[in-house]
């Protein structure tokens, strides 16, 4: 990370301060920075169910880990009867600016839902899936069920569970030495064949520049539009502290991350600020996520309709696993399909690069090698526990 010389000295306060508790003591300092905490869910639906728990608990455990735009985990549910539970969304979780009419979110539930399937099978247990059981919301979700999910007779273990403990978004730049084989390009189109979704992945150099151009567009055209940049911001969780507190959000964790944050270089302020240091190295970091990437993946759905995006939201479920069982790194990339006003034009662009024939684009995603990263944070499965 390239800094100015006043920030290089703040940096350096920073360490120095650090430094002084001694160096074993700065050692444990850094391995404290790990927000334990909020990344106890994953290790928890790692494990064992307990005898005698509710099945429907193990497979929650299992769906909460599901991704979701900006982490937001708006998934609020309540168990009814022995066999169902109601899935609702919590509308305060939303993202108004820069999903205005719920399709991300949407998705995510999609996403959701499908762990929670996958889940169920590797108890044995078959899913019953009712999208939408008080009819679906216009423009934007409601206070009706997303979803009403009931175990129903025996179901097959699908192998894709057991990559659930590796499934990351990678956020961060790729090997551009090493290419993605056309077998996992295919393995991935394929993994969501079930649904009514048409997937490509492809390498295709002509394809996969245009494409790194345009979401490399789409990245800067939303920072540099203020409010949706601000949604963002207010998001962002800074320090293991604020990561604890909410395991929701952009997680902004890790040693290096805590120095800049003690330095006073990464603030709220500073990411909003187009002028100060840290956006500037954020627009870097991205203009290197973008253009490392070595395959694209996406789907394209006929309709528009909420069932479409729940189909789709399924559909990546499958594919970001299947990834994980291979070993390729994955990271949404959303930007170019989101429906306010200033992304219209590189809308219009990128379904004339993916749709072609028609239909509309619901997720685009880069693919590649990446470093081995550590899983988002998250609320516990009780947490989404509500009475209704």
């Amino acid at each position: 990370m390239a800094l100015d010389r006043r920030s290089f000295i703040r940096v350096l306060g920073a360490v120095g301060g650090i430094a002084g508790i001694g160096l074993i003591g700065g050692s444990a300092w850094l391995m404290t920075r790990t927000p334990t905490g909020a990344l106890a869910p994953w290790q928890a639906a790692d494990g064992m169910p307990d005898a005698g728990s509710d099945p429907r608990m193990t497979a929650l455990a299992r769906a909460i880990l599901s991704p979701n735009p900006h982490n937001r985990q708006p998934w609020v549910v309540a168990l009814e009867g022995d066999e169902a539970l109601d899935l609702y969304c919590d509308l305060d979780r939303r993202l108004p600016e820069t999903d205005p009419f719920d399709r991300q979110v949407t998705i995510g539930f999609g996403c959701f839902i499908e762990l929670y399937r996958l889940a169920a099978a590797a108890q044995g247990r078959g899913l019953r899936i009712e999208p939408f059981p008080d009819g679906e919301p216009g423009d934007r979700l409601d206070g009706r069920r997303i979803a009403r999910l009931t175990f129903d007779g025996p179901g097959d273990r699908d192998p894709l569970i057991e990559a659930l403990p590796r499934r990351r978004s990678c956020k961060e730049p790729f090997e551009t030495a090493r290419e993605v084989p056309a077998s996992a390009l295919e393995s991935l189109a394929g993994a969501g064949q079930m649904l009514p979704v048409r997937t490509t992945a492809t390498a295709a150099p002509g394809q996969r520049d245009a494409l790194r151009a345009l979401t490399w567009e789409a990245h800067l055209r939303e920072v540099v539009t203020p409010a949706k940049l601000q949604e963002s911001v207010d998001l962002m969780r800074i320090g293991r502290g604020e990561i604890e507190a909410s395991p929701d959000g952009i997680d902004l964790g890790g040693p290096m991350m805590a120095v800049l944050a003690a330095g006073g270089l990464v603030t709220r302020s500073t990411l909003a600020d187009p002028d100060s240091t840290a956006f500037r190295q954020g627009l870097d970091l991205y203009s290197a996520i973008t253009s490392s990437a070595m395959a694209h993946v996406w789907l394209v759905t006929a309709g528009n309709r909420r069932a479409d995006q729940i189909a789709a939201g399924r559909a990546w479920m499958r594919i970001d696993l299947t990834a994980a069982a291979l070993g390729i790194a994955i990271h949404p990339l959303s930007q170019a399909l989101q429906e306010y006003d200033e992304m219209a034009d590189l809308h219009g662009r990128a379904h004339q690069l993916l749709a072609p024939d028609g239909g509309t684009v619901q997720m685009l995603g880069r693919l590649g090698y990446g470093p081995d990263v550590p899983p988002s944070p998250r609320w516990p499965a009780e947490a989404a526990l509500r009475s209704v």
